[in-house]
């Protein structure tokens, strides 16, 4: 194995085998121990999606609570789904179907075009016209702020969905998905998510879906392994360790460069990472 790819496998401290119901468990209690621990916490907020990683981390996070509850005889941590359409989405039945799947606590479906088409309308009033790829993170970062409002109101913390076959190619948007408190599947790559899930009982068409960010309104429905240029496949192997081609070890490690500034938190003039 490369020095490079030894680097990124211990940095996201991904295994190459896991034993699933191990791995639930570790989620579990991890969530469970950070809300004894920060006993002002109510529970947790979450985007619903209807794609795999966020499905997974909901049912997580719901099974902490419910165990959470029982276990200190109370009702008082809530698990929080929150779906932020902008308009309609194509897959909205994936989102109602997740939603079923994770029966959260509270669901709140937030709408959030106008606030997004009044930005972006902003912005070109100020002279700042926007691609169609930055509008996308536009929808990436409103949602952010949406998980945040409903967590001050409920006195909650944000749950991200980074997983480390996004981490390693920086597939998220700054300050948007990637702007959370706690992350309970880091460490996992695509396909120990979906073994997860399985093992859990999550419908199949919601781990074997295409996986998409739809953030582009040009591009609807745009697959990740299509803006990637790498298949979750080969990303998979890459980080367990497997020998890939060199093109997609090219461009795994390049987009791992790349993306370095998403994995760290705001510079300082004693920060050596980037020099």
């Amino acid at each position: 194995m490369a020095g490079l790819q030894k680097k990124i496998i211990e940095e996201l401290k991904v295994k190459p085998q896991i034993d699933v119901k191990e791995e639930i468990r570790k989620s579990i209690d991890f969530m469970k121990e950070y809300l004894q621990k920060y006993e002002f916490f109510n529970g947790y907020v979450l985007g619903i999606s209807g794609g795999q990683d966020s499905t997974l981390v909901g049912k997580l996070a719901q099974l902490a609570i419910d165990e959470l509850n029982k276990e200190n005889n109370t009702d008082k941590y809530k698990f929080i789904g929150v779906q932020t359409p902008y308009g309609i989405p194509k897959d909205v039945s994936d989102m109602v179907d997740a939603t079923k799947f994770i029966d959260p606590s509270i669901t709140y479906e937030v709408k959030i075009k106008d606030a997004v088409d009044a930005s972006v309308k902003a912005l070109l009033d100020a002279g700042v016209p926007i691609s169609d790829f930055a509008k996308g993170n536009e929808k990436a970062r409103e949602r952010m702020k949406v998980w945040y409002s409903i967590a001050a109101f409920h006195n909650c913390v944000v749950l991200g969905t980074d997983h480390a076959a996004e981490a390693v190619t920086g597939f998220y948007t700054k300050y948007g998905d990637g702007g959370t408190d706690l992350v309970p599947i880091y460490r996992l790559n695509k396909r120990q998510g979906r073994e997860l899930l399985k093992e859990l009982g999550c419908p199949e068409h919601l781990y074997f879906k295409v996986p998409t960010a739809d953030l582009e309104d040009n591009r609807p429905m745009l697959p990740d392994e299509v803006a990637l240029g790498v298949s979750y496949n080969d990303i998979d192997d890459y980080l367990e360790g497997k020998q890939v081609s060199e093109t997609a070890k090219n461009t795994i490690e390049a987009l791992y460069q790349k993306s370095a500034h998403k994995r760290h938190m705001p510079i300082n003039l004693f920060d050596d990472f980037w020099r």
